[in-house]
This record gives structure tokens, C-alpha cells and sequence, in this order.
């Protein structure tokens, strides 16, 4: 299951880190720059856990706080530069799960999420973030993938494709779940999309991409990515 979060921050390099830091631990992401844009798509996104800030140009945080808590439990964690203690104490006792002050590790953001999401019964896997099989090298973290130890070219959506399947090494993902994580769920019937970026994938990192020894098809279900070598 692909959890969704949607992240609320103004600042665009921040927004950036933090979106790139999130898809590479398999979360689906969506993002917003405003409290407007915050409330729509807390209303029609369906998110398992918000990241909210405070100071935002059309308004406050705690305004999105105090509707969420209204209508839903979804874990919410604040991220702002505020750090005054009676304030912090008051936003916690309205209903916010933690909250972190800027700037805050990356490593911790994801630790508390995790907490969050477990005291709502959700309990995570480690995110797969390095592949290894034969030649192929994978590290998405570093938004890097080599062949024999030549760095390989891959467009986003490509990456994006092939992320997905790291994170599910060995095991079929179905051609439902890949349309939505890499293009969305309006996508679902596009299959064509798949056809079209897995035979790019497979130029470039089969051996002979009309007979694939890594990137498989499981008809009329899905893809696989064999197994890791590190894994088992």
C-alpha cells in the first residue's frame, strides 16, 4: 500500500527536499504552496498524514489544523521556525502529533512520521532504497542507476517507474498500482503508458530488452523486478 502525504510549505526549495526525500521512501506526495491550496487538496486527495506549516503567505497553519481535526484523526505534524514553547504546547494540545522546528534532519522528519503513523495502527517496512543485480546497481537516494559502472540515463518517468519496482523487488506490482504511483490515479487505464516506458526501461537495462532477464512480465497482472542480490 502506497501511503499519501500531502506536505504544505511555501518555501519551494524546502518543498523540493522534502518531496524528493518522501517519493524515495515510497510515499505518494502531493504538495502545496498555500493554505488554500492546503484545504482543497486536504479535501480531495485523501491523504494519510499531513505535513503542515505555519506561516503560510495566505494565512496560518493552524487554520488547516483546526478543520482537519474536525472531520478526520489523520495524523498531522507541524514543521515551522516557530519554536516558542507556549505556542508549540497549545498546537499540540489542538491536535497536532508532533511538532518539529526548522531546520530539522530529514532522518528525523521520517522517524516521527513513522511514530505518528504507527499510533494510528499503520506500521511500516524499512524503505527499500538500494538495488543490486548482476551489472545493475540502483540507489535512489542518490537518484542514481549504473550498468557495469557506467551511470545510465533514465527520464523522470522512468526513474519513477523503475523506483517503484525497487521498492517491490521480487514481488509482481500490478499494472493498476504502477498507473498510479508514477502517473496518478486519473491514469489507471492507461496501460499504454507502461508498455511504452517499460520497453524504454528495458533498452537500456536488459541485455536484449526482447528477452528480459530482469524487468518481467507477469501477463495480464503486472511487472516484476527480479530479486535483489542483497535480498532473500
Amino acid at each position: 500500500m502506497t501511503l499519501r502525504v500531502l506536505l504544505v510549505e511555501d518555501d519551494t526549495a524546502l518543498r523540493q527536499t522534502l518531496r524528493d526525500a518522501l517519493t524515495v521512501e515510497g510515499y505518494q506526495v502531493h504538495t502545496a504552496a498555500s493554505l488554500a491550496e492546503g484545504q482543497a487538496l486536504a479535501a480531495h486527495a485523501a491523504p494519510d498524514l499531513v505535513l503542515l506549516d505555519l506561516g503560510l503567505p495566505d494565512g496560518d497553519g493552524e487554520a488547516l489544523l483546526a478543520t482537519l481535526r474536525r472531520r478526520t484523526t489523520l495524523p498531522v505534524i507541524l514543521i515551522s521556525a516557530r519554536h516558542g514553547e507556549t505556542q508549540k504546547i497549545a498546537l499540540l494540545d489542538a491536535g497536532a502529533d508532533d511538532y518539529l522546528v526548522k531546520p530539522f534532519a530529514v532522518g528525523e522528519l521520517l522517524a516521527r512520521m513513522r511514530v505518528a503513523l504507527r499510533h494510528r495502527g499503520t506500521r511500516l517496512a524499512p524503505a527499500v532504497t538500494q538495488y543490486r543485480q548482476g551489472p545493475l546497481a540502483v540507489d535512489l537516494a542518490a537518484h542514481r542507476v549504473s550498468l557495469d559502472g557506467a551511470a545510465v540515463h533514465l527520464t523522470p518517468t522512468e526513474f519513477k517507474l523503475l523506483a517503484r519496482l525497487v521498492r517491490s523487488a521480487g514481488q509482481v506490482v500490478t499494472h493498476r498500482q504502477l498507473l498510479t504511483d508514477v502517473w496518478g490515479a486519473e491514469f489507471t487505464e492507461h496501460t499504454q503508458y507502461l508498455r511504452l516506458y517499460m520497453g524504454q526501461l528495458r533498452a537500456k537495462l536488459e541485455a536484449d530488452s526482447a528477452e528480459p532477464q530482469r524487468l518481467l512480465t507477469e501477463p495480464g497482472v503486472g511487472y516484476r523486478l527480479v530479486e535483489s542480490e542483497g535480498d532473500g
